[in-house]
């Protein structure tokens, strides 16, 4: 697997080798062993499948507060969707910076979000499947949200906000100005 460092100290973009041929490709999306030894240690206890049938999609910015926090490692299982980690670490140099990429059933690749950062998506096509492990376990007492397109982050969802299909949970949730990091 290829890892990659991203410009923030946390997340990183694991792409797992594809070896294929006519009938397709088989591809081994997470490894403990050859993952401990690139220095990525984490015990995944919960898998999870998310589908959104309409293009500009938006779920997130979402975050699980201590004693649950979540690292999550996510891919794409069909269509494509741009990924979005926030870092919400109180007194880091990047605190409240981002990084996106792009996640496709072709491209293969995978983002490791670990614990502090704020995680969300938006589907760049229809009928698109998210897969992601999770290091804790669902807790809905630590759950938290911040609204997408708070301008203080300045994130390009490509997507204009109006058109943005939002759970209303994620449509009523507090601007990055108004958030108090548990982190």
């Amino acid at each position: 697997m290829l890892v990659e460092n991203t410009t923030l100290d946390g997340v990183l973009v694991i792409t797992p080798k594809r070896f294929g041929d006519d009938r397709g490709f088989f591809s081994e999306v997470w490894n403990r062993h050859a993952l401990a030894e690139a220095g990525i240690d984490i015990d995944f206890v919960q898998d999870n499948h998310s589908f959104s049938a309409t293009q500009g999609t938006v779920r997130g910015l979402h975050f699980q507060s201590p004693p649950h926090a979540q690292d999550k490692l996510v891919r794409c299982g069909a269509g494509a969707f741009l990924d979005v980690a926030v870092d919400i670490r109180t007194g880091s140099p990047t605190y409240g910076k981002s990084v996106t990429v792009e996640l496709s059933a072709e491209n293969g690749k995978q983002l490791l979000v670990s614990k502090g950062f704020l995680h969300g998506f938006v589907t760049l096509v229809a009928n698109t499947e998210i897969l992601y492990k999770c290091s804790d376990i669902y807790a809905p007492d630590c759950d938290g949200a911040v609204y997408f397109d708070s301008p203080e982050l300045g994130i390009d969802w490509r997507i204009a906000p109006e058109r943005a299909i939002l759970s209303d949970k994620d449509a009523q949730a507090p601007r990055f100005a108004d958030f108090k990091s548990p982190f």
